[in-house]
């Protein structure tokens, strides 16, 4: 795609650009909510991706366009947005603009002297699918401003910085799980993340080699980060690790879970959190460790597992999700379950290779019979994390 975006911002901008980057959406494994928990979590990168034509300014201006956003998608001067870097403030910003605008401050506020860029993007990660579309745009811009400004900020430093333009910026209060599957993901392997130390284990995961395939279901349901619902659950966390006498719900040990639930009293709604986040915290080491020791095929039930623990207790899945998880598993499927942040977006199919297109067919029939808009399903390959194009 580097030559396309290339010519594009060429005939954007008046000139070429000085480099070409490329950032993943994701797919979490397994370990929902986790990560602001202090977690565990297990993302791995997908082949689609985000791409950003970008050069250096030294005038303080910003100008944006994005291929996506544009009405017929070609480019043209009338799309480019304008901004001034000395300008941006958060909460200003309603608009898609805000997620690399956002970037852009993180990296000011941090002491990095960014003096204004062009950028041209396009993407092929489904937005509102619960695939980190948002984190794709914040890391491309993230590396590509990292490296032209020579700023030699690590990938989790980057990642941080990512996590804070949407938590400050946008408004969004995220974890840190996505952006850095898009920063420091491995072809070929998920990533296991604690997110308390950010340190990374990246644990072989190629599904074909062992006869299987991971698909993902795409429910065309969208949401938004930024709305009430996930910012409830997260405060509700909060709340449950502030009664419990905990720094995070990551210190409630499993052994001690019910313990720990029954100090609760009459938290009804926070007691069904926590034992969400512990259990899931849980289910994440127990994937970890059957993907080391090859036993690929034992983690379908504990992904069945997590999705009814996100539909029974933390309560973030829709119909179409769970239309998606049922009828997948009634068509043979070793495991499935919603994935990303809820209330809509995309769930997870572990299937033997043989069965896709049986399940394929299933969930569309089923979808079809409960009048719902029809799913897109594809194939998730494990896929490198953000690199520099050209």
């Amino acid at each position: 795609m580097s030559a396309p975006i290339s010519e594009a911002f060429t005939a954007l901008y008046g000139r070429a650009p000085d480099g070409v980057w490329a950032a993943p959406g994701r797919v979490n494994l397994i370990g929902e909510h986790t990560d602001y928990n202090d977690g565990f979590v297990m993302p791995f990168a997908l082949p689609h991706t985000t791409v950003a034509a970008v050069s250096r300014r030294t005038d303080g201006l910003l100008r944006l366009h994005s291929a996506d956003a544009s009405a017929d998608g070609t480019a043209g001067t009338e799309g480019v947005v304008e901004l001034r870097v000395d300008a941006l403030a958060p909460g200003t910003d309603p608009h898609w603009t805000a997620y690399p605008a956002g970037v852009v401050w993180a990296l000011r506020e941090a002491g990095h002297p960014v003096t204004g860029a062009d950028l041209h993007l396009a993407s092929t990660v489904p937005v509102g699918a619960g695939l980190s579309s948002s984190a794709a745009l914040e890391v491309v811009v993230a590396l590509a401003l990292n490296d032209l400004y020579a700023l030699d900020l690590p990938r989790w430093k980057l990642a941080r910085l990512c996590q804070r333009a949407e938590n400050v910026y946008v408004g969004a209060p995220t974890g840190i799980m996505d952006q850095t599957a898009s920063a420091c993901c491995t072809a070929g392997h998920a990533l296991f993340l604690d997110t308390r130390d950010l340190s990374v284990r990246q644990i072989p995961f190629d599904l074909a080699a062992e006869g299987m395939r991971l698909l993902v279901v795409d429910t065309r349901v969208r949401h938004a980060h930024s709305d009430g619902e996930y910012g409830k659950r997260r405060a509700g966390c909060e709340k449950g690790a502030a009664l419990l006498g905990v720094d995070a719900l990551r210190d409630v040990p499993y052994d001690g879970l019910d313990t720990a639930l029954a100090g609760l009293g009459d938290e009804d709604e926070v007691r069904r959190l926590v034992r969400h986040i512990v259990t899931e915290n849980q289910r994440v080491e127990r994937v970890a460790a059957l993907l080391e020791a090859g036993r690929t095929r034992e983690i379908g039930p504990l992904l069945t597992e997590g999705h009814a623990s996100l539909r029974d207790d933390f309560r973030i899945s829709c119909p179409e999700l769970d239309t998606a998880v049922d009828s997948a598993l009634a068509a043979g499927a070793l495991g499935a379950r919603m994935t990303g942040g809820g209330f809509g977006g995309s769930a997870i199919v572990l299937a033997e290779t043989g069965d896709v297109e049986t399940i394929t067919k299933a969930v569309a029939a089923a979808f079809a019979a409960a009048g719902h808009t029809p799913p897109r399903t594809f194939e998730a390959v494990p896929s490198a994390g953000a690199a520099r194009l050209a």
